[in-house]
């Protein structure tokens, strides 16, 4: 490669070195990209984590925003910056941060499998919910976990009243019990249903994600993407108002969009021998917005008149 691509991160430059065939496979990894509203997140749980675990009343954070704007993907960060350890014994392994899907159905029973689950546990069905209860407890005490994370807690929402009810209760009752912080992720009505319990309201501090607007932090983002994609030429997706208004409206503001969008741009330059991404291969590549399969989905319906 002749010359230093400059706009580049010293990673990004060392994959840029490499043929167009594996730096298309490059990009079809998982990557981080650091941006204010994750980083102030981050430095919540981390103040949390530390200061939160053993007091009669942890703090709470529920993480909120649209869906495919990374808050699985701060979660997944923060995971991987307190990684699992072998004990000082060495006989077990301690977990300090715990991350959970919550189940689709609010089941507490549910929820507890999938605790285990998250813990490489065997689960059993048939243990009477006291005992299946009891069997995670003990196993989130004997790994010291310090933080559970429960992604998709919207979920909740899908059952009935007396369900949301109970596991809003089961969720003050695991706080009190186990005095770890638990962190909340999901969309605008996992607050609503936080909210309709006025003690989980007051433990749960909101962290918002924001969709993005067009604006300086924008484009701060746009840019810490570009010195990521491996492409040998400067792209100016932050300086170029049509480029990054393009980017911003068909990604509909969402992080996890934007990633798609320009991965499937970089993927298309590189196979047109291209090293630059501009207006024809945000065009031109295999990339369909919220707003554009909204669209190819209502059109592949007949009109009822």
């Amino acid at each position: 490669m002749s010359g230093e691509p400059d706009h580049l991160s010293p990673a990004a430059r060392a994959v840029a070195d490499l043929p167009s065939s594996e730096r298309v496979a490059h990009m079809h990894g998982q990557w981080w990209i650091a941006h204010p509203h994750a980083e102030a997140a981050l430095a919540r749980l981390d103040e949390v984590i530390r200061l939160g675990p053993g007091r009669i009343r942890p703090p709470n954070l529920l993480i909120v925003g649209p869906t495919n704007n990374g808050k699985s993907m701060i979660a997944e960060k923060f995971r991987r910056l307190h990684p699992p350890a072998p004990s000082p014994c060495g006989q077990r392994e301690v977990v300090p941060v715990v991350v959970m899907q919550m189940p689709t159905e609010p089941s507490i029973r549910r929820f507890y499998g999938s605790i285990l689950t998250a813990l490489n546990a065997p689960v059993s069905f048939n243990l009477s919910g006291e005992r299946l209860e009891r069997y995670a407890l003990d196993l989130l005490r004997a790994v010291e976990a310090r933080m559970l994370i429960v992604d998709e807690l919207h979920n909740l929402l899908a059952g009935t009243h007396r369900r949301r009810a109970e596991f809003l209760n089961m969720l003050r009752f695991l706080g009190n019990t186990l005095r770890i912080p638990i962190v909340g992720l999901g969309t605008k009505q996992a607050q609503i249903a936080v909210r309709s319990d006025d003690q989980l309201e007051n433990r749960f501090e909101p962290i918002p994600l924001p969709a993005w607007q067009d604006d300086g932090v924008f484009a701060r983002l746009l840019a810490s993407f570009e010195r990521a994609l491996p492409l040998r030429e400067r792209s100016a997706l932050a300086d170029l108002p049509e480029l990054r208004s393009m980017v911003l409206r068909r990604s509909a503001g969402l992080i996890g969009e934007v990633a798609a969008l320009l991965t499937a741009a970089t993927v298309h330059a590189l196979l047109n021998g291209s090293e630059r991404i501009d207006r024809t291969m945000l065009d031109g590549c295999e990339y369909r917005g919220p707003d554009e399969r909204r669209a190819l989905f209502e059109a592949s319906f007949p009109r009822v008149r």
